[in-house]
């Protein structure tokens, strides 16, 4: 993702950054496996956007203060776009 698209993104986002981060605290979508996932020492501490550009990729990218880190994780797409939900 280039610089200058990746900051136009931040811009057009704005305040849904922090509900989107609020947001995706809830993504288990089985209540039985709720509460699993413990938060480590080395994770993030600034603002999170998640962005799924091709689900069937199965490629989360993930917009971290500065950085971009990729994901592969066909589970935890799945688990985002259910928890976004859908019209």
């Amino acid at each position: 993702m280039s610089e200058t698209s990746r900051r136009q993104m931040l811009a057009a986002t704005g305040a849904g950054v922090g509900a989107g981060t609020v947001g995706l605290t809830g993504l288990t979508a089985d209540p039985a496996h709720a509460g699993e996932a413990r938060r480590r020492s080395g994770s993030a501490r600034e603002s999170v956007v998640a962005y799924v550009e091709d689900h069937r990729s199965g490629t989360l990218r993930l917009l971290v203060g500065e950085r971009e880190v990729v994901v592969h994780d066909r589970d935890l797409v799945h688990r985002i776009l259910n928890a976004a939900g859908g019209q």
